[in-house]
């Protein structure tokens, strides 16, 4: 479980398949900001998708972590079109007795959107996301949503578009500082909407 409170930020530096076309890659970061010993098995979110780390390796500065990912993931997430040299937003798993400062996210992706516009407006911005119809039910006006494994609070839902206002300090330290107008993201929807929703049919 995570809390979408992004800690660390990745490099992808390595993408292939194997025989069964799931995805191998590594990412790397700083090895001197982790403050937590991170096992083989440990989980980890990249960009909002829970992967298992499978290697660990130290190469100078840098600590080097292994995944591999699943067809099925690949398809449901942004996975398939991540390039060498991308940045990665990365949270490890909440350990009892962490802060708990977004909200409840699993790290099991929903499915893509996609930024419609970025708008600064004086110390923030506010992007509009396109999301498929059948997710948007679940999202709601200050409710909460993970993007690309961020942590945000909705502020305005009209037809398959919701919009979320982003402060500069979020932008800086995540790979919002890199995005784009038709950038595709990873959705996971607030898991508490998830329930009483279904609950409902």
């Amino acid at each position: 479980m995570f809390t979408g409170i992004i800690t660390h930020i990745g490099k992808v530096e390595s993408l292939s398949n194997n025989s069964s076309k799931d995805l191998l890659l590594k990412i790397s970061t700083n090895k001197s900001k982790i403050k937590r010993t991170l096992e083989i098995g440990s989980s980890i979110a990249c960009n909002g998708i829970c992967l298992t780390l499978i290697k660990k390796e130290i190469k100078g500065t840098k600590v080097i972590f292994s995944f591999q990912a699943s067809l099925e993931t690949c398809k449901k997430t942004t996975l398939q079109n991540w390039i060498l040299g991308q940045e990665i937003n990365l949270e490890f798993a909440l350990r009892v007795g962490d802060e708990f400062g977004g909200h409840i996210v699993s790290g099991h992706v929903d499915a893509t959107g996609k930024i419609k516009s970025i708008k600064k407006v004086k110390d923030s911005y506010i992007f509009s996301f396109v999301t498929p119809k059948n997710l948007i039910k679940f999202i709601c006006q200050k409710g909460s949503v993970a993007i690309n494994g961020v942590s945000l609070t909705v502020n305005e839902v009209k037809n398959n578009e919701f919009k979320v206002n982003l402060i500069q300090h979020t932008v800086e330290n995540t790979t919002f500082k890199n995005a784009k107008v038709g950038d595709l993201v990873n959705l996971e929807i607030d898991t508490i909407a998830r329930y009483v929703l279904g609950a409902k049919k």
